[in-house]
């Protein structure tokens, strides 16, 4: 069944914004600090307006895990790597959300005590409950294990409203715009279709976490320009849409 779009875009009370690493780079590497900022002053805009928010940063802009030189890297030392390079992002958020004027809580899910606590459901919900922004790090903090299925894990936990996946492509499509340029945009999916289409809008651990744990919906959308976070916040119809 598609839910009716009202039902789909109504405003939101807690969300997870997942950020494209690429999306935050550089033509997709190191840092961007301008979007950084950017998109600390959106997110500044979304806790204003009542909203509670979790972030989870990938680390594309870093690390691509084991590809081309690196190919030969064991693959848990790689994917430690990625979910260090994680933290890196995180904490530059941290610092550009802070001088914009939002309260943070960073949490992280590996101990690292010096940069940040760890993660705990509890102490996640108490810090969204205290006003804070939550940044949450270091994917699920296992190996084999992509920030797409962290984030759905935290959101799943934290039973937000909404996951909104921030890229660095405008939405869904049948195949990668970048690549074919006769790719279909597809504004409004189910997880069932994703998965029987094999779309790459999460790794397929994360839709299927979703899918089974009812996270009610994911709003994909670019961040090219920052603002559709609050598009995105406030409910606006842009980008894709994938529900149950």
């Amino acid at each position: 069944m598609r839910f009716p779009t009202p039902y789909i875009i109504d405003m939101y009370n807690r969300i997870l914004i997942k950020l494209s690493g690429e999306a935050l780079g550089l033509d997709g590497r190191l840092f961007d600090f301008a979007q950084f900022d950017s998109v600390a002053r959106s997110i500044k805009q979304v806790a204003d307006m009542g909203v509670q928010i979790a972030v989870v940063i990938g680390a594309g802009n870093i690390w691509r895990g084991r590809s081309g030189a690196a190919a030969n890297v064991d693959a848990v030392i790689a994917d430690q790597m990625g979910m260090t390079a994680t933290l890196i992002n995180t904490l530059l958020m941290q610092d550009a959300l802070t001088r914009a004027g939002v309260r943070v809580k960073t949490l992280t899910a590996f101990d690292i005590p010096r940069f940040a606590d760890p993660y705990t459901q509890r102490g996640a919900l108490a810090a969204l409950a205290d006003g804070c922004a939550l940044l949450l790090a270091g994917g699920t903090g296992h190996p084999f294990f992509s920030t797409d299925t962290g984030a759905a894990l935290r959101a799943i936990e934290l039973s937000v409203d909404a996951i909104l996946l921030a890229k660095n492509v405008d939405g869904v499509y049948d195949r990668d715009p970048n690549l074919d340029a006769s790719a279909k945009f597809l504004p409004d999916l189910t997880y069932d279709d994703v998965l029987r289409m094999n779309l790459r809008v999460m790794d397929t651990a994360a839709i299927i976490l979703c899918k089974e744990n009812g996270v009610p919906v994911l709003r994909v959308f670019g961040l090219k320009n920052a603002q559709s976070i609050v598009k995105a916040a406030r409910g606006e119809s842009f980008g894709s849409v994938v529900h149950a």
